[in-house]
């Protein structure tokens, strides 16, 4: 499931921005602005002792989207039985089950005011990274000034989006939870789960909804970001080669044509890597099925801990110039599609020797 939206301006994380045609031959600029929690941690007497406590609490913070996956389902499941275990005649399951039928009534929304108090996964990511193309067309400029909007197509889906997680605390605080991202509406629907994830700010996957958010509002607002591959990418890649869910998924590329909406790949390196998923048995299939992830995935000491060990880079492109066409023909958006998939191409090879889990690796798109 993914989660988070595009950071515009870094705080701790390091922003690159490069010129596409040159992404190979330009030493970049590095901005790494500081932190509020910098200029104490360098002043203080026992710098190491803070530094750790920020990093078990990023982990901690971390942990807390991938351990939702887990505990929602037992929780759930345990509460709808106790009353019906008690044929609703206790009062103590009620109160038990009361969170839950709370969150089953109340909408998810995004809370800025939560997503600040995450930056302490700023230090147990500290490799985090963001890269973002800015030449010929400057798409941050575009979108802070109200002037366009973008779908901002990301790949691959990982089982927790840490990259469009990490992209939301970097913002600031006036942009978090800002910007959309679409879900699978059982997200939507899901009791406590919808809550935790929501804090980002959420929309429907469906056409209704991206419709209404990319025709009735510009700039931030109406910029969305759309997971291309869905919960069938998830299960694709492993630690020799990323493998895209893309050849089929042209949905939004009509979208866009018809809509007027330009796309922008977006890649985002270690979001496959993270974390670790069983692959086979019923629980996959069911998480397909479902368009939710319900397998079994681990990661730091065999746990459902994110590795902070293997570096996360957000890689967003340039817009691919796709055209406003209200009735397109198959062999426009076959055209556009075709045009997307070599630009998210182009960035897989053009900057996966930035990190070191990639260098060796190949990308497939099936």
């Amino acid at each position: 499931m993914g989660s988070g939206g595009r950071s515009f301006t870094a705080t701790k994380t390091a922003t690159t921005t490069v010129s596409p045609s040159k992404a190979n031959t330009t030493t970049p600029t590095i901005l790494k602005p500081s932190l509020s929690y910098e200029s104490t941690l360098k002043q203080s007497s026992s710098f190491w002792t803070y530094d750790g406590f920020l990093w078990c609490m990023g982990m901690l913070q971390a942990s807390c989207f991938s351990m939702v996956y887990f505990v929602v389902p037992l929780y759930l499941g345990s509460a709808v039985g106790s009353v019906l275990w008690t044929h609703g005649q206790s009062r103590t399951a009620w109160a038990y089950a009361t969170p839950l039928l709370i969150s089953a009534v109340l909408p998810p929304v995004p809370v800025p005011f939560f997503i600040s108090l995450l930056k302490p996964m700023l230090q147990y990511f500290d490799s985090y990274e963001q890269i973002i193309e800015v030449t010929p067309v400057d798409t941050i400029a575009q979108v802070l000034q109200g002037e366009k909007n973008y779908i901002l197509a990301a790949q691959p889906h990982g089982v927790v989006t840490y990259n469009g997680i990490l992209g939301s605390v970097a913002s600031p605080p006036e942009l978090q939870g800002q910007l959309p991202t679409a879900v699978a509406d059982v997200v939507l629907w899901t009791p406590i789960l919808k809550h935790v994830i929501g804090i980002f700010g959420l929309i429907s996957a469906s056409k209704k909804s991206l419709v209404q958010t990319l025709t009735q509002n510009k700039g931030l607002s109406g910029t969305v970001m759309l997971y291309v591959g869905g919960m069938a990418e998830l299960f694709l890649s492993d630690e020799t080669e990323e493998r895209l869910y893309l050849k089929n998924r042209k949905g939004f590329i009509k979208l866009s044509l018809q809509t007027g909406v330009d796309v922008i790949p977006v890649y985002l390196f270690g979001n496959t890597t993270v974390l670790s998923i069983l692959k086979t048995g019923l629980l996959p299939w069911i998480s397909r099925k479902l368009g939710i992830s319900l397998t079994y995935m681990w990661g730091k000491w065999y746990l459902p801990i994110p590795r902070n060990d293997c570096k996360l880079l957000y890689v967003s492109g340039q817009p691919i110039g796709i055209p406003h066409i209200p009735d397109p023909t198959q062999a426009d958006i076959d055209k556009y599609h075709e045009m997307y998939c070599q630009q998210v191409q182009r960035l897989f090879e053009s900057y996966k020797e930035k990190v070191p889990e990639y260098k060796h690796k190949t990308l497939h798109i099936v």
